[in-house]
Formats: C-alpha cells, sequence, structure tokens
C-alpha cells in the first residue's frame, strides 16, 4: 500500500502545504540503536526509505518500510517521568523525540515534514516486551491514551534531520 506513496515522493513533497490544524514543533533529539532499547541521541540522520542509517532492529516485526521511524512526543516521556517510570528522551524505542506536536490527534496517513524529509504515518505503535526494562505495567500505562505509545512512519521523501530543526504536518492538496 505504501510503496505506492513513496514512488509519489518525488510530487507529494510540492503538493503538500501546512496543514490546517497548524501542527508545528520541534525534533527534540534523533535516536538510534543496534537494535533494541534505548536509542541513544545522534547529532545529525540521513534518512532513507528504511529509516535512519545506522539504526537496527532486534525483532523481526519492528522496521521495515512502513515501520522506518518511531515518532514519539518528549511531552509523553515527561508525563512517564513525573509517574515515576525511569525513562528518558530515547528510552522507548523513538527514532524522533518531538515537541509541540500534539499527538493526541496523531492519525495514519497524515504527513510530516521537516526539511527535505517527508513522513507518512502508518500505524501506532502496539507496545512489545522490548520496553520490560522500563517496569511492569509499561505496556498497559501506554496504551491508556491514544498517540501515548507513539506512531510509526514510512519515509517517502529522505534526507537530512537535524535535532531542534521544525516538524510540521502538512497536506496534500487536489
Amino acid at each position: 500500500m505504501y510503496s505506492a506513496c513513496i514512488n509519489l515522493a518525488a510530487k507529494a513533497t510540492e503538493l503538500l502545504l501546512p496543514a490546517s490544524d497548524g501542527q508545528r514543533g520541534r525534533i527534540l533529539q534523533i535516536n538510534v540503536s543496534a537494535g533494541g532499547v534505548p536509542k541513544m541521541p545522534i547529532a545529525k540522520a540521513e534518512v532513507g526509505t528504511l529509516g535512519i542509517t545506522g539504526d537496527g532492529h532486534r525483532f523481526r516485526l519492528h522496521g521495515g518500510p512502513d515501520k522506518a521511524i518511531l515518532l514519539l512526543a518528549s511531552e509523553v516521556i515527561d508525563s512517564l517521568r513525573a509517574e515515576g517510570w525511569p525513562l528518558y528522551y530515547g528510552a522507548l524505542g523513538e527514532n524522533l523525540t518531538t515537541s509541540g506536536l500534539d499527538h493526541r490527534t496523531w492519525q495514519t496517513d497524515q504527513y510530516f515534514r521537516s526539511g527535505d524529509v517527508l513522513l507518512q504515518l502508518t500505524t501506532p505503535r502496539e507496545p512489545c516486551r522490548t520496553l520490560n526494562p522500563y517496569g511492569r505495567g509499561i505496556q498497559k500505562r501506554l496504551r491508556v491514551h491514544p498517540g501515548e505509545s507513539g506512531f510509526y512512519a514510512a519515509v517517502l521523501s529522505g534526507g537530512t534531520l537535524l535535532p531542534d530543526a521544525i516538524i510540521e504536518r502538512v497536506e496534500r492538496i487536489s
């Protein structure tokens, strides 16, 4: 399904405008690992259809074109930390820790752009046993509110990402 979108990536970047909801935030941190959690911050990321160069996946169900990037709002991590969970940015396996985007409104087929990089949300992340190091019940807690577990995205247009870069929701125009 999303391979058709990837083939249209060049046209898609020309047909997108800032979304009517005005969602605009920042990438606080970019994270990678050899596989599993935690993911650690990097200063610059090259992004292609399979995600960030150098980022690995411990399990077969993680990664791939439809799960190339995992976005998670810093506000979620901050809230969980305030509840006593031993978390920090990158701990939950997110590639992009964002700030200022309303994760409660994230839905499949929404588009986000940062510089030349264009992402299409594909599916909410289903918290799994990979998160066990952070305590019993973390998976259940992440399912309480929509968007708190993060959202996977396909990369429609690759490029370079930097921390503190603007990331905004964009919409297709006809």
